[in-house]
């Protein structure tokens, strides 16, 4: 019979990436995947390990599967991912239900690992952390087929006091621009438009093994792949923005005028114990310069709140900065105190409902800026990505260049017989706090 497999993906879309070429490597090998959980004979689970929260989704996410292998047809629960990385033996230990557990270096093993779970052997792979992504390996893409995630570098250097990262996934380690622009023609061979590059670290892309930044090089070479229409960047640090990757950004067309930055904080006091590159004075400077030289650009950050002997001055400065600076997305995590980080080791640690308290608080301000950052595209014509279909009064469903998938807004277009995955040109009528709606122009 056929193993029938379901991959169960937890985290970033980092994560995603490494699903999707584990998905290839099992279909490859001849089994069949499937995305009803009752059906399937095996299950990998792809964990995050990040946060308390997600370890928390992680173990549930698992004990939920395991109890198919009573009341469906589940034979062996394969976890992978950060978790897998950081916690084997604890996993191992502590989770009979579990029949093998592979690292985030070595998923490529993983028919290695089903076969040895199926006989019964319980294995475990965790070597390097640092997978190796100039291997040519199969992949399923599980995003709709108009947009896709290519994974850049893996690892981090940075070394934030707060962030386990570079525990579970190793040093900073970046893909050569030929593997690179292999995966990005193969998808966009089966009609991926929008290429959005990741890494945990981008704007340092190829410092390690090509002595430079060349991340400009890298998004200019990737808008040259015949049939890709968008290229999109996430996580861009501060630190290492360079005028040249601004002046790319703001040159080419075929670049979304978007820029994901996690600056984390406003407050040099902060930024020094989380051990962040640069500071507020920086940050201000970039943010003028980027606005100055890319016209509409849209800016999402993450700040973090409760870390470690932030005062009630800093966070009221921290208010303050977000009212300054007026991001057009914003992302707000409490601090999480990961075991094995500097910074779960420092004083004056925060309450939980004081963190929560200011996470509300922020969020609270945001909704009022983007509200009325979005109120200031009314009128404007846009460029959106058709991705569905509402079902009544000819409208459509997209995201700008502006928006990135599933974690920004949408626009509700109205227009007839558009095809799903086309670019189509959106005058913006009404804005919303997040979203936007408009008529087809062309």
């Amino acid at each position: 019979m056929t193993e029938k497999v379901k991959v169960v993906t937890l985290g970033c879309e980092k994560n995603l990436v490494d699903s999707e070429i584990m998905s290839g490597l099992v279909h490859e090998r001849g089994y069949q995947l499937v995305t009803d959980k009752e059906e399937a004979t095996i299950i990998i689970v792809n964990t995050c390990g990040f946060i308390d929260a997600a370890k928390e989704e992680s173990v549930n996410t698992i004990l939920d599967m395991a109890e198919l292998k009573e009341t469906a047809s589940l034979k062996a629960l394969i976890v992978s991912g950060c978790l897998t990385q950081r916690y084997k033996k604890e996993l191992m230990n502590e989770m009979p239900e579990i029949d093998g557990i592979v690292g985030t270096g070595d998923f490529d093993k993983i028919n290695d690992i089903i076969d040895d779970a199926l006989a019964g052997k319980r294995p475990i792979l965790i070597g390097n952390p640092v997978f190796n992504y100039d291997k040519k390996l199969p992949r399923r893409v599980s995003t709709p087929r108009y947009t896709a995630y290519v994974k850049i570098a893996e690892g981090c250097d940075n070394a934030c006091t707060f962030c386990s990262i570079p525990i579970m996934r190793g040093k900073f380690r970046s893909r050569s621009i030929e593997s690179i622009l292999d995966e990005v023609a193969q998808l966009a061979a089966q009609g991926v438009k929008e290429i959005s590059l990741i890494a945990q670290d981008s704007t340092n892309y190829g410092t390690d093994i090509y002595d430079s930044f060349m991340l400009p090089t890298l998004m200019n070479r990737v808008s040259e792949v015949e049939g890709v229409e968008w290229v999109r960047l996430h996580y861009a640090y501060p630190g290492f923005f360079t005028d040249e990757l601004i002046e790319t950004i703001a040159s080419n067309p075929k670049i979304c005028k978007y820029i994901d930055m996690p600056l984390q904080h406003s407050e040099d006091s902060i930024l020094k114990r989380m051990r962040r590159p640069g500071r507020q004075r920086d940050t201000r400077e970039l943010v003028r310069k980027i606005r100055e030289r890319i016209p509409g650009v849209s800016l999402r950050t993450s700040l973090i709140v409760g870390f470690p002997g932030e005062t009630e001055e800093d966070f009221e400065n921290l208010k303050a900065f977000v009212r300054e600076v007026q991001f057009d997305r914003l992302g707000v995590f409490t601090y999480s105190k990961e075991e094995d980080t500097p910074a779960a080791r420092l004083p004056d640690q925060i309450k939980e409902s004081v963190k929560d308290y200011r996470a509300n608080v922020l969020m609270e301000i945001q909704r009022e800026i983007s509200n009325e950052r979005n109120s200031s595209k009314i009128g404007q014509v846009i460029d959106v990505l058709i991705e569905k279909y509402d079902g009544r009064n000819d409208v459509y469903v997209g995201r700008s260049q502006f928006d990135a998938p599933e974690i920004d807004g949408e626009v509700f277009a109205r227009g007839t017989d558009l095809q799903i995955g086309s670019i189509a040109k959106v005058r913006v009528t009404h804005s919303f706090e997040f979203d936007l709606s408009g008529e087809v122009v062309a």
